[in-house]
């Protein structure tokens, strides 16, 4: 299980879950439940990783908890 910082909302339009990760610029998924959304996010993560390894691009490191500005 990766430790990014994930923030989850409800979207009444979409009628599910949302996930974002801030970390990983443009990784998001979804879910009718928020585990559903949580486990999918993982998956994303994943792929995100792997598709960054393979472009020559850094990873960065899980930070946890993001600092407000």
């Amino acid at each position: 299980m990766y430790k990014y910082q994930i923030i989850m909302y409800w979207s009444a339009d979409d009628n599910c879950f949302i996930t974002e990760v801030p970390e990983l610029p443009g990784c998001m998924s979804d879910g009718s439940t928020p585990q559903e959304a949580i486990n999918n996010t993982q998956t994303v993560i994943s792929e995100w990783i792997e598709t960054a390894k393979m472009r020559g691009q850094e990873i960065p490191e899980p930070k946890g908890k993001l600092q407000a500005v």
